[in-house]
């Protein structure tokens, strides 16, 4: 009869971003060992898959796009070089259809292998690099799956809102945020992230949908964060991380505001609003300026 007995431990790693730092180890004792009768054995396993990127990867990108985003931030936060590619999604290259099946941004080329869609492609950046982003208990990795999903039905939500065609929808959308938040709000602890001190995929996902609103609050006051104290605390936490700020280029709030302005929605109204204000305000400093003595 062989006993294996399994002890679950925490084994310092080297060798590997993140070298250093204690991570979940698993501790396999067998005696008599099922190959050798009469000798007991023991080997470390670890739920970690070394790297297998022999190359430096490429992300196919495209500069608005908030997938994307999240896996620039996880890129970056493993310390992870990698080149950016930005595609047309309006006149999307054969080559490009051929990586991405469902003709959508972000693709990770890794050697030989195309990874799209962008929870698949954080997941296998946390299954191959350290420092894990996600927790280390079961449970609280579904938690956080869980809650990545719904930032992708909140993206769903900034989409209606900034789609909408009259005054009304606008509002409709802007409620149905606000209810976001509100639940989210109800999920969050201490901070300053998701889960509290330690930034994870969760913090990477939110960090582009707050990223809409830095637009969005210069167009006007929606009073969507009204009642969410610790969500906007969240907001400015992620806003201040390095590796969330530097997951778009400098241009990038001007031309998203462009693409909203663009749109032909109640939400392109209002830019389209503001910017006859704003040259009004111009035209009237310029006259008040020629009207002065000397």
């Amino acid at each position: 009869m062989t006993v294996v007995i399994v002890v679950h431990a925490h084994a310092r790693v080297f060798g590997a971003p993140g070298g250093g730092r204690e991570q979940p180890a698993f501790l396999f004792l067998a005696w008599p060992t099922p190959w050798r009768a009469g000798e007991g054995a023991f080997a470390w396993f670890r739920p970690f898959e070394r790297p297998t990127m022999t190359h430096r990867p490429t992300l196919v990108s495209h500069r608005l796009c908030p997938y994307v985003q999240r896996a620039a931030i996880v890129l970056a936060e493993k310390g992870i070089a990698f080149e950016r590619i930005d595609v047309d999604l309006s006149n999307k290259p054969d080559w490009f259809l051929r990586v991405s099946p469902l003709g959508k941004t972000p693709v990770l080329l890794v050697d030989d292998e195309a990874i799209f869609e962008s929870a698949a492609i954080c997941e296998y950046l946390d299954d191959t690099t350290l420092p894990r982003l996600h927790p280390d208990n079961a449970l609280q990795r579904a938690r956080h799956r869980a809650w990545m999903e719904f930032g992708s039905a909140v993206l769903a939500s900034i989409a209606g809102f900034y789609n909408a065609t009259d005054d009304h929808a606008l509002r409709a959308k802007a409620a149905t945020l606000r209810s976001r938040f509100e639940q989210i709000e109800a999920a969050l602890g201490d901070g300053p992230f998701f889960s509290g001190p330690e930034f994870s995929i969760v913090d990477a996902v939110f960090g582009p949908i707050f990223r809409y609103f830095d637009v969005f609050d210069g167009i006007a006051d929606f009073g969507i964060f009204e009642a969410t104290p610790r969500v906007n605390a969240w907001r400015a936490a992620l806003a201040a991380r390095p590796a969330v700020r530097d997951a778009v280029d400098p241009a990038y709030r001007q031309g998203l505001k462009r693409f909203l302005a663009e749109r032909g929605s109640t939400l392109s109204r209002l830019i389209d609003e503001q910017k006859d204000d704003s040259a009004r305000s111009d035209l009237e400093l310029r006259l008040l300026a020629r009207s002065r003595p000397g």
